[in-house]
């Protein structure tokens, strides 16, 4: 078994916080519209990578397929983290 022994540092390139704050804002408000639970349906996409979680309704699929997973995990954590 392979040990480790370093943390592996994650740079960030570019800061894209207020883009991913206003996609989620869209696609948060179209899910709640259509009747879906925002939180499950995001969680389902965040897990799996399957657009299909995210109603067309408002373009919010074409807007959320636009941003990579990761750059939305990150400001959810740090939105998260910030009320500790």
């Amino acid at each position: 078994m392979e040990q480790y022994n370093e943390t592996l540092k994650i740079s960030n390139p570019s800061d894209n916080s207020q883009k991913v704050k206003e996609v989620m804002t869209v696609v948060y408000s179209a899910l709640k519209e259509k009747g879906y639970n925002p939180i499950n349906q995001l969680v389902a996409y965040l897990m799996s990578g399957d657009p299909t979680y995210i109603t067309g309704y408002n373009n919010a699929r074409i807007l959320i397929s636009r941003l990579e997973r990761d750059e939305i995990l990150e400001e959810l954590a740090k939105e998260y983290l910030k009320t500790l």
